[in-house]
């Protein structure tokens, strides 16, 4: 089990708070993880963001924490939490608590899970793909759009550990 919650409290008017996370549970793991944003101050902009990939065995769970107190004005959250199941004996949850009072202030959730194609994972076979390249293809397309937000250094590391549990995965 691993527990992972940053926080960030906003005090300063106009002041911006942003997590960006990726979980991957195989056999065996139960990943644990989430944000807590607290608006203390007007105008202030909170941003989450949680990708979790589920393999084998392997649980991720998201919990969220937003909140906003009724004095405050004009604040925004938006919150994004996206799950990729790679098979039918990963788990995936998420517990989401946000808790918004006053007026003027705007949040937003969105949550999917998802699997991956069969039909898709057996297209980039006949293109030449082994299974391993095909679904390592499939998450790192899952998790593109946040990737481009780290560092290089960070990116090829992920891209490369994403690689590795894939081949020890299917098949």
């Amino acid at each position: 089990l691993t527990m992972k919650y940053p926080g960030v409290i906003m005090k300063g008017r106009k002041a911006r708070g942003e997590v960006l996370s990726i979980a991957l549970a195989n056999d065996g793991q139960h990943q644990d993880t989430g944000a807590k944003m607290i608006h203390a101050a007007d105008e202030t902009t909170s941003n989450i963001i949680s990708k979790s990939i589920s393999i084998g065995t392997g649980r991720a769970t998201y919990r969220g924490l937003v909140q906003v107190p009724k004095h405050l004005k004009n604040c925004k959250n938006n919150t994004e939490c996206d799950a990729l199941l790679i098979n039918s004996t990963s788990r995936t949850d998420t517990y989401p608590a946000i808790t918004v009072r006053g007026t003027g202030n705007a949040v937003q959730h969105e949550a999917s899970v998802s699997q991956v194609s069969a039909e898709q994972i057996f297209y980039m076979q006949q293109r030449g793909l082994t299974e391993a390249q095909a679904m390592s293809l499939s998450v790192n397309g899952f998790v593109n759009d946040l990737v481009r937000q780290f560092p290089m250094e960070y990116s090829v590391e992920l891209k490369r550990l994403i690689e590795l549990e894939m081949e020890g995965s299917v098949g």
